[in-house]
């Protein structure tokens, strides 16, 4: 049985600030910026307030985003993702649905071969430098689930070698969507998850995007199983994904809280205890997906594209990522090394953020090594998150694994 683990490079610093108004609004329960990102695509407004990464990253593209605030959305996209592209880039949406539900490996390369002999990818690379921002993100979606379906998530495609293996006009193609969207790496669950989802009716009004993917229910754009079929186990595990990062938001909003906090600051231990009810109540979340998922059917094909992301290090959720820059586990548990490689599959300007946390919130990390209730409270917060990432894994497991079942990490 392979066994899935979730796993984590360091990138450019970024200032971190934070007003004391906005703490004593977090200690009461409420927290700034929670209406910034509108769900019905308007642009990000929480941008000018964002306390870290408030300036674009080094090298940025001209697709990245100059600014982000994670206490607004987490790392879920500012706005709702592209369901459908239009134009000459519907023969991508086209041609990514037919790859995701081709029966084999075999099958999926040779849709991608016929596309390539009509023309049809070098048409599109033409046309990548037009790509809006967040067009050139669904492009990313779609090319992301090609990709992985073809095995080759694992090739660099400006690689020589990648074109003894896979098709040369579809490596032009996503080499130049990295390029755009200034992401070399962007083959993993970011991707695949949080912009392949869309609710499956539109909201009568506008609510921020996180509530949106709490609150509604979701579809994948791209589907892995057939039209007309149940959803598939690699649907929901996306999907899952996607609900994980909503109902996370609290944690980015507290490790903002924590960045810069000396380890006796009063308001250390109840932004610990906050920490630590957070990922309980993810931890149920991931529970409440099990049996839906457990149930779902599954194919060889869909197993494999599971395989090659685990064997990548490209299952794990960005939120978790979030959590494990405050408390410090992964670089203990894992190696640095290895936790570093995990983050290659964000974005600039997430990096940016993750290693900001890890150089605030070192203050609190030094309770690790102390006695006393507020060490208690940080080493439960630990615990929590250690329990937090079995109970992913144990999902993952299921997705890939019928007869895996959560009882083992309960």
């Amino acid at each position: 049985m392979t066994m899935f683990t979730t796993t984590v490079t360091t990138t450019t610093d970024a200032d971190l600030a934070r007003t004391e108004a906005g703490r004593a609004s977090l200690q009461a329960g409420h927290v700034p910026g929670a209406d910034a990102a509108a769900g019905d695509g308007s642009a990000d407004a929480a941008g000018s307030a964002s306390p870290v990464g408030a300036a674009s990253p080094a090298g940025a593209g001209p697709a990245c985003s100059a600014a982000h605030d994670p206490r607004a959305h987490g790392f879920l996209p500012e706005r709702p993702p592209v369901r459908s592209m239009i134009g000459t880039w519907t023969r991508l949406d086209a041609l990514a649905r037919a790859v995701a539900v081709a029966p084999c490996r075999e099958q999926a390369i040779a849709i991608v071969e016929r596309a390539q002999r009509a023309d049809e990818l070098s048409a599109l690379r033409q046309r990548v430098s037009r790509l809006s921002p967040r067009n050139a993100e669904a492009a990313a979606m779609r090319v992301a689930v090609i990709a992985v379906s073809c095995g080759w998530s694992g090739l660099d495609p400006l690689a020589p070698a990648a074109r003894e293996v896979a098709d040369g006009a579809f490596l032009d193609l996503w080499a130049a969507i990295a390029h755009r969207i200034d992401h070399d790496q962007f083959i993993a669950l970011p991707t695949l998850a949080l912009h392949n989802w869309a609710p499956e009716r539109k909201p009568r009004r506008h609510i921020p995007i996180d509530q949106l993917a709490r609150t509604e229910q979701l579809v994948p754009i791209v589907r892995w199983a057939p039209e007309g079929q149940p959803l598939s186990r690699l649907d929901r595990l996306m999907l899952a994904a996607t609900r994980l990062e909503a109902h996370g938001i609290w944690l980015f909003r507290l490790a903002e809280t924590l960045a810069g906090r000396a380890p006796d600051d009063s308001s250390t231990p109840t932004a610990l205890r906050r920490l630590v009810r957070v990922q309980h109540a993810l931890r149920a979340q991931l529970h409440s997906e099990a049996a839906g998922l457990a149930a779902a059917p599954a194919t060889e094909q869909q197993r494999a594209v599971l395989a090659a992301l685990a064997e990548q290090g490209a299952l794990e959720p960005p939120v978790l990522q979030a959590a494990d820059a405050v408390l410090g586990i992964g670089g203990r548990r894992m190696g640095e090394g290895r936790r570093q490689l995990v983050r290659r599959h964000l974005p600039a300007q997430h990096r940016a953020w993750l290693s900001a946390m890890d150089r605030h919130c070192a203050p609190v990390r030094t309770l690790a090594h102390r006695g006393g209730p507020d060490a208690a409270v940080y080493r439960e917060a630990q615990e929590s998150l250690i329990a937090l990432r079995r109970t992913y894994t144990a999902l993952v497991q299921t997705a890939a694994h019928p007869t895996t079942s959560l009882t083992a990490a309960a």
